[in-house]
């Protein structure tokens, strides 16, 4: 058959839950995911099955069908973010993938097209996701916002042992105090996802059995820390280290530290431009930093007008071009205007604009990711100097955390 009676046979529709073996199907192929793999982390294919129900119930999934066959997909998950204090309603972009006999068709940027604009449908102005290919992605108008720095410390260079007035309890990990202090922590860090119940189902679907929690109390009983963790061939794994205040950080590596006798090494990963090595009395550890998630701006107008920028003395005006691969209503000329108090407007035109950029780039940017001086320098943005300190004074000097996977 040729490819063009092909691509007219095909439909694209929504998946539903009675697509849900499909799904799973074509998850494991285009991912790899085994029979083995799935015995290691304790899963069955029935458990597999009934634990995507929820996703297509509550996502927008949308697929490409051959007849009765789901041969291509994506999901957007209905998620929300803390972008300086402000929640943003976020797009999780996941589940991505086309069996490769109907491949270089088009049909994900097509499936795409459709979730950009069902998510500016639903008020969803960003869009998360975590890179398998960061090219494709960038081509689809993606930008890295977060990085991942992996730690290992030998036992002999754990921290020594610190007074604290707290305490430290094991939990079973389904303790209603650990999503509490998640909570409470989200609200504080920039870029941190707010966990719902779809949410803490996808960051801890993988993980084994036999992982551990470990919360920190101070000395009025309130829960300030805690730990996500499991112990296999004498390494300490942590799976998420949390905590509200420096006494729960300092009482949760106490427990750690606690572990010497039964570990040599302990393993981890920080989501935040906060090295490990200069808190340890002994520094000299293996760290390693990689890129880790990714977003895009759905709707550069509604974003900006929840955009808390920087206060100023006077009303700030900047005119610039903008580029989008994907989405119309992000290309053109715009003008921002933010007050004095720090609230944006977008409005489309302008007349003889200072800065060009794509919508990458301004992505990484106003989410903090990068400066905009670096941006200009590295040819990523086009701007005359005047422009380029405008945006450092109006945005805020804050590194995105984001440490959840779906």
């Amino acid at each position: 058959m040729s490819r063009r009676k092909l691509h007219d046979r095909i439909k694209l529709k929504h998946v539903e839950t009675q697509h849900g073996e499909q799904f799973n199907n074509l998850l494991r192929y285009v991912f790899q995911v085994t029979n083995r793999d799935l015995q290691t982390f304790g899963w069955e294919n029935r458990e597999i099955a009934q634990s995507k129900l929820p996703i297509l119930k509550h996502a927008d999934v949308l697929g490409w069908f051959d007849g009765d066959k789901l041969i291509s997909q994506l999901a957007v998950y209905p998620f929300q973010v803390n972008i300086y204090g402000h929640i943003y309603d976020m797009g999780g972009l996941t589940g991505v993938g086309t069996y490769p006999e109907y491949a270089n068709l088009g049909l994900m940027n097509k499936l795409m097209l459709h979730a950009l604009s069902n998510m500016r449908d639903r008020k969803q102005s960003i869009s998360y996701l975590f890179p398998y290919s960061i090219p494709y992605y960038r081509r689809k108008g993606w930008e890295i916002i977060s990085d991942k720095i992996s730690f290992e410390v030998p036992d002999t260079q754990l921290p020594k042992l610190k007074n604290v007035p707290g305490h430290v309890e094991r939990v079973s990990n389904e303790h209603q105090d650990i999503k509490t202090i998640y909570g409470q922590f989200a609200l504080l860090h920039h870029g941190a996802m707010l966990r719902n119940e779809l949410a803490w189902e996808e960051y801890l679907r993988w993980d084994l059995d036999d992982m551990t929690a470990a919360i920190y109390y101070d000395n009025n009983d309130q829960p300030m820390g805690y730990l996500l963790y499991w112990i296999a061939e004498e390494i300490f794994t942590i799976k998420e280290m949390v905590y509200i205040t420096e006494e729960a950080r300092t009482g949760l590596w106490n427990f750690i530290s606690a572990h010497f006798s039964m570990i040599t090494l302990v393993k981890g990963d920080i989501y935040k431009d906060e090295p490990l090595s200069f808190i340890l009395d002994d520094g000299d550890i293996k760290e390693t930093i990689a890129p880790y998630y990714m977003a895009r701006i759905v709707d550069a107008t509604l974003f900006i007008e929840q955009y808390p920028f920087q206060p100023q003395e006077k009303e700030s005006v900047l005119i610039f071009n903008l580029h989008d691969p994907m989405l119309e209503w992000n290309q053109g000329t715009f003008t921002l205007t933010v007050d004095k108090s720090g609230k944006g407007y977008l409005k489309e035109g302008g007349a003889r604009p200072s800065v060009t950029i794509d919508i990458s780039t301004l992505t990484t940017m106003l989410m903090g990711y990068k400066r905009p001086t670096y941006l200009a320098r590295i040819g990523r943005m086009k701007s005359d100097a005047e422009s380029v300190q405008l945006l450092e004074q109006l945005i805020s000097r804050e590194h995105p955390y984001f440490s959840d996977y779906f």
